[in-house]
């Protein structure tokens, strides 16, 4: 047997849900093309067809997001317990409730269809309220409890902010939403699979997934590729900032892509998602800059923009804090994960790998007292 560092190009299963299209550059969920989905779906519409494998009619849709809609609010407890938490990132405070969940459910271990199809409505509609009261709660903020007169993405924004935004931001949030909700088997997507494999409960399959997600070189990129523009701060200053850290050998976060090797098909629309959402709220500067280093990047190093680096800069100009940018991924990518716990559990065979043993061999114990 031979080994392929991370998996790359290894194939562990077959799946109906996300394809990847290297030839075209496009994304398909469910056969329908990700951009498309964004630009005329909501986020509840995308749910449902990830987790039904169509698309709702409009009376199912109408009783889908009231569902949704009646589950968002966190159970008796959980804020206390949250409150007693001390201030950690986002992430932290997302996988520990989350995994809390399973607590305030009286049937957790039942791995049925119906019964995961019930969670995962339920833990995608929670997430949101988490993150936004969890950031709330560490600025010793009143917590804001979900309006059920909101959409999902107005929802979490209504709740983060305590006062409604306009439907212009709200609707580009959840744009970006729905571009974050499925993209096949990504580390933690594989993370929610193998521990679904076992038939473990779906909150462990969720809390396995986003402590995955929280690791940098995964889910974090979006917050590093803010932080970037922050230390670049002018157009000017962009080219030299970049090349600075290329002679440093150091990595930019928010570019380059181990399945696309000429850009994110992604990136395109969540692009002009910042630009509009730059010159609505009078930040152009950000996208102004983003651009440049595209450019330059592309140029030099052949090296192309993926999601995460525009949506740093939307998130940011709508006035979303930096720590909170990976829970907004995890909040969105739960549809994805619970999507794949579904289809694993559908034709479940516990995931387990080998590996290529390259240790020592035919050793003999030495007692130890004769040991040099």
């Amino acid at each position: 047997m031979k080994s392929k560092l991370g998996l790359e190009d290894v194939v562990i299963t077959s799946s109906s849900i996300c394809h990847l299209n290297e030839k075209s550059n496009t994304v398909e969920v469910r056969g329908y093309d990700l951009l498309d989905l964004a630009e005329h779906s909501s986020f509840e519409e995308t749910c449902y067809l990830l987790w039904h494998a169509r698309l709702p009619s409009s009376n199912e849709l109408i009783e889908f997001s009231q569902t949704m809609s009646n589950q968002r609010q966190m159970p008796v407890g959980m804020l206390e317990l949250m409150s007693r938490l001390p201030k950690t990132s986002g992430m932290d405070s997302l996988r520990t409730m989350v995994s809390a969940l399973a607590a305030y459910d009286p049937e957790p271990d039942n791995t049925s269809i119906e019964a995961v199809q019930r969670r995962a409505i339920k833990i995608t509609a929670s997430m949101p309220t988490i993150a936004a009261a969890a950031y709330r709660s560490s600025q010793g903020q009143e917590v804001i409890p979900p309006d059920p007169n909101l959409t999902h993405a107005q929802n979490f924004l209504y709740m983060l902010f305590g006062k409604r935004i306009s439907s212009s931001l709200s609707r580009a949030f959840e744009k970006s939403l729905i571009l974050y909700s499925e993209h096949e088997l990504n580390a933690s997507t594989f993370s929610a699979r193998v521990t679904a494999s076992t038939l473990s409960d779906i909150y462990s399959s969720i809390t396995s997934a986003i402590g995955t997600l929280k690791g940098p070189l995964h889910g974090g990129a979006n917050e590093e590729a803010m932080n970037l523009l922050l230390a670049i701060q002018s157009i000017d200053n962009a080219e030299p900032h970049i090349r600075m850290l290329l002679e440093q050998k150091k990595r930019i976060m928010g570019f380059g892509h181990r399945i696309y090797k000429f850009g994110d098909p992604r990136a395109k629309l969540m692009k002009k998602i910042s630009k509009q959402v730059g010159e609505e709220t009078g930040q152009v500067k950000w996208h102004q800059i983003c651009e440049k280093v595209e450019e330059f990047l592309a140029s030099e190093k052949k090296l192309y923009p993926n999601l995460d680096f525009y949506s740093a800069p939307a998130y940011y100009c709508i006035g979303i804090p930096i720590d909170l940018y990976t829970p907004i991924f995890a909040s969105s990518r739960v549809s994805g994960w619970s999507a794949h716990i579904i289809e694993q559990l559908q034709h479940n065979r516990i995931i387990r790998p080998r590996a290529e043993y390259v240790g020592l061999s035919g050793l003999k114990y030495v007692a130890l007292s004769e040991r040099q």
